[in-house]
């Protein structure tokens, strides 16, 4: 069920609130009040609707995830590329390539710089590594019409690509090279000529966050800012500081002002707005912080994100789903996705949680919401 920012009648609105007071006494009586037990309780704040802006994440998950059919071939269940990579940052690449392939796209792709290449190949043979990129200090004797011709061959490279791409991910372990974000922002602007759906997160909000232009008006763009990326993006777009009193208002502004892009605001509730309405994912994660948990996020919201643009919804399993904007549904299920599966990590490794634990349970989760028939 998805509910309009500020449209509940307050009869329904009363009588969820009854109901949910009511389970989650009875989950509070529970004895040894676990990870487990929070989970619950937050599905069960989605199926009553005791909070205004929650959406339902499992239901989202399940109606957009595709079942596995042996008449099917590779590609068809997703190909995601991810532009990022540089010789200071290999990790983050590959947490978001691999985090795609663990939920079940078929092919990832990551174009990198070749200093990061061989690095993440050694990560695992699962991934197409595409050494295109090129950073200042690896051409730093060449003139500015050697620079041009440079750029034209990378973005030429990656022509040769593009059409196979369900969705980039745009930004992991990218880095703030000028020459390497130049280049990017071609790529980015390529994409959107050819309407593939790009996420952004990491480095690639700083450069977003100073060339909005790249976005604006994307309606299949989608944002994941973190607390300080989403403080830069609003003082950059809106001109004011964060208002933590009106949340809601000033992140359906902030979505409005940059065209209707989709923006994923991560904190203790993510909230996920398209201009248009808010929704908020609080299911119960992991108090563990390690870093690499957004780039997870990312390459599950570019999973998603394709698959709710390329599956055709009954009406009769959720006609509101259907009528859904796809970025939306795919940030809800991301979101909801990776809370899951750092919460099942953290309840095995507690304080050694690493990002690559959550990775590992990330198809167990998906498989207890949607199982494989």
């Amino acid at each position: 069920m998805f509910v309009k920012h500020g449209m509940n009648s307050g009869f329904s609105s009363l009588a969820s609130s009854v109901v949910l007071r009511r389970q989650q006494f009875l989950i509070r009586s529970l004895k040894g009040y676990s990870v487990s037990d929070k989970i619950r309780m937050e599905a069960v704040k989605c199926l009553s609707g005791g909070a205004s802006l929650e959406a339902n994440a499992e239901s989202v998950l399940r109606a957009i995830t595709p079942s596995l059919d042996p008449t099917r071939h590779k590609g068809q269940a997703g190909k995601i590329a991810v532009v990022g990579g540089c010789r200071e940052y290999t990790g983050a690449p590959y947490f978001a390539a691999i985090s795609a392939l663990k939920i079940g796209a078929d092919l990832s792709h990551v174009f990198c710089t070749e200093g990061a290449a061989t690095v993440i190949k050694s990560y695992s043979p699962e991934l197409i590594v595409h050494p295109i990129l090129e950073e200042s200090y690896n051409i730093s004797g060449v003139n500015d019409e050697g620079k041009r011709d440079i750029s034209k061959k990378i973005l030429s490279e990656f022509d040769k690509w593009m059409e196979r791409f369900d969705c980039l991910v745009v930004g992991p372990g990218l880095g703030r090279d000028p020459f390497l974000l130049e280049c990017v922002s071609k790529i980015m602007t390529r994409a959107r000529q050819s309407n593939v759906p790009i996420v952004v997160d990491g480095d690639g909000l700083f450069l977003v966050t100073n060339s909005i232009e790249l976005v604006s008006g994307y309606r299949l763009a989608v944002l994941t800012p973190n607390v300080i990326e989403y403080k830069r993006l609003v003082q950059k777009v809106l001109g004011c500081d964060v208002n933590d009193q009106n949340t809601h208002g000033e992140l359906l502004s902030l979505s409005k002002q940059i065209g209707g892009v989709t923006i994923l605001r991560k904190g203790k509730s993510d909230l996920i707005s398209d201009g248009e309405k808010v929704q908020s994912v609080s299911i119960y994660g992991s108090p563990r912080r390690c870093g690499g948990q957004g780039d997870i996020l990312s390459g599950s919201v570019a999973v998603f994100l394709s698959w709710a643009r390329q599956c055709n919804l009954a009406a009769e399993r959720e006609s509101t789903i259907s009528r859904t904007n796809p970025t939306v549904l795919g940030c809800i299920a991301g979101s909801a996705l990776l809370r899951k599966a750092a919460a099942l990590a953290f309840e095995h490794k507690k304080r050694s949680t690493l990002t690559t634990d959550i990775i590992e349970h990330l198809g167990q989760s998906l498989e207890a919401i949607s199982p494989v028939s």
